[in-house]
Formats: structure tokens, sequence, C-alpha cells
């Protein structure tokens, strides 16, 4: 074989060998592994932030080119987070899942100024109010840089909330002045989770920016539906058998006091019912000499006996009512065998 043909293979150093196969313990180590930005974060804040971290999540720095050849000698689907790995970049691994780590990495942002030339990562807005500030020079340094102020009362105000900068435009000289001299702090400093792998899958952060109050109340109404369609659609479950016996006991019950049949388990609501029916029609007498004694001066019942519903709008409701109306005629029914009684 001519020399020219002769592969030529890179020296790979000790070093860097070693670096490797750390890197690929780290990544094998864990359950979900990420990669974090941490441009802009000073190295005090930085490590202060690894510490919080400490029990829960573990942050690894190296270059970036020893990065991307660990993740390649791991594979199994680790080689995705390559495209994350640009700039100030480091590893992040942890065996919580990723929805926990982005929210503990959100939680450990804090504000910070914006310097001249860095991208405004919202909308900067300075918000109305007294500035704190004397009368001088800088209520212009206010107007030039968009926003609304004056000298009032002694003091430079800013009369309504301002939008200086859209997300995205670059600081100027003049309004990173302004907003240091305010005190403004609009960006947030801290690990910037770009992407995690975790059980196969790659996450990106607006997968797992969710709310958990909203999720959780999306989770209770969805349950809440699917048992009421299975209520309504008479579909027995472990889940809503309970409501299906109580619904149809309470129909059951209320055909047979309807159909006014003579079952022990009725009695109670029929004496109740016959007893209500004496009492109106005792009340539509005039001359109290026709009526027995026990009747005289008797009034009118309060309110009518309880009719079932037919709705079928919310089931699981109607058969606690159901089971509130049987305790309510139980009680009614006892005053109707007592009237009753007295007239036998």
């Amino acid at each position: 074989m001519s020399e020219s043909g002769v592969r030529q293979t890179e020296e790979i150093p000790q070093w860097k060998r070693e670096e490797v196969d750390e890197l690929v313990d780290f990544i094998e180590g864990y359950e979900s592994v990420g990669v974090v930005g941490v441009a802009g974060i000073p190295s005090r804040q930085l490590q202060a932030m690894r510490r919080e971290l400490y029990g829960s999540a573990q942050v690894r720095m190296s270059r970036n080119t020893l990065v991307n050849r660990a993740l390649d000698e791991v594979d199994d689907g680790f080689e995705d987070l390559k495209e994350y790995v640009a700039g100030q970049v480091a590893l992040i691994g942890t065996n919580d899942n990723p929805f926990a780590l982005f929210k503990e990495l959100e939680a450990s942002k804090t504000p910070a100024p914006i310097n001249a030339g860095e991208v405004a990562p919202n909308d900067i807005v300075i918000p109305e109010g007294d500035t704190g500030v004397d009368p001088g020079p800088f209520v212009g340094e206010l107007q030039q840089v968009g926003a609304s102020a004056r000298i009032m009362d002694g003091s430079i105000k800013v009369t309504e909330d301002s939008h200086v900068l859209s997300e995205g435009e670059e600081v100027s000289e003049e309004l990173a002045g302004v907003l240091s001299e305010l005190g403004i702090e609009p960006k947030e400093v801290g690990l910037d989770l770009r992407g995690v792998f975790s059980e196969g899958v790659l996450f990106e952060p607006d997968e797992l920016a969710i709310d958990v109050d909203e999720y959780r109340a999306d989770i209770q109404s969805a349950v809440a539906a699917a048992t009421n369609l299975s209520v309504n659609a008479v579909y027995p479950t472990a889940q809503t058998a309970p409501t299906l016996i109580a619904k149809a006991t309470g129909e059951a019950k209320s055909v047979g006091l309807f159909a006014n049949i003579e079952s022990p388990d009725f009695m109670p609501e029929l004496v109740s019912k016959a007893d209500a029916q004496l009492r109106a029609l005792a009340t539509q007498i005039d001359d109290e000499e026709a009526l027995p004694e026990e009747l005289r001066g008797v009034s009118a019942p309060s309110a009518p006996a309880a009719e079932e519903e037919e709705s079928t709008d919310e089931e699981p409701a109607e058969a606690e009512d159901a089971d509130a109306d049987e305790d309510a005629d139980d009680d009614d029914g006892d005053d109707g065998a007592d009237a009753l009684g007295s007239l036998f």
C-alpha cells in the first residue's frame, strides 16, 4: 500500500480518553440526562447553583467536543442531545423525572441586570410610579429611551407603564444605564435547560413547562366527565358501580311508591304519603264537626311528597339526593304512622 493510501489517525491524548470515559460513566449513571446553557452565569453563582442542586442533580462541565464524543459512545438515543451542545453548556444528570428537573431549574433562576448589547429575553416595561430620583438630567434619559416621564412634586415620575423594548431586540447603552439606575432586572440568570433525554424520550423545554395545578384540574375534570358518561350509559366499573346501584335503588323505590306497592321496604313512605293526602283532604273541609277530633285544626302539609327527578345530567349527585330523600321520608313515615294510627 502506498504511503498516500495509509489512513492517518489522530492520536488522542490520554487525558482526553479519561475525560470521555468519565463523561460516559456520568451519562450512564443517571435516569435523566440533559444539556444546560451556562452562558452569562458568574463562576460564584454557578458554584452556588451546583450546591443547591446537590442531592437531586449534578452538573458536569467539559469541552463540547468531548461531550459529543461521550454521547456518541453511549448511543441508545443519547446522541440526540448533541444538537444542544453549542456555546457554553454543561451536562446535568438526575434520577428525577424531566418535569421535576425543569421545575427545579426554573425555580432556581434569579433576576439579574441586563447589559448593553444583550438581547432582551422578554418585553421590557418601565412601570408607572415615582423613580425616587431627584430632578435632573435623568428625566431626559428616561424620555430618550421611550418612557413617559416628568418632574412632579420634587421627583422624577414615570406617568404610565412604558414599553421600551420588545423581546429579541438588542439593549442599547442608554437603556442599560436607565434600567440599572432604576434597579430593574429584566432577565433571569440560571441553568437554562435546552433538552433532556429520559427513558428513551427526548424532551424540550416547551414540553416540560406545564402548569401542575391546571394539569391536575384537567385530569379531575376528565375523570368526572368519564364517570358521568359511565353512569348515564349504565356502564358498570369499579368506580361507578356503587353510584349505579344507588341510582337503580332510587328508581325502583320511586316506581314502587308511585304504584303503591305494599312492600315492607315501602311501607313507611306509603304511610307518610297517605297521611299527607289525608291532611290535605281535611283542610278542604270547612265544617270541622264533620271531621274526627284528631283532624280538627290540622294544617296542610308544608310541602308535597318528594318526587323522583328524571334528570340524567348529573347522575352521581342525583344518587346522593335520592339517599337524602330516603332518610327524610323515613322520618316523615314515623309521624304519618302516628297520625293514621290515631284514627284507627
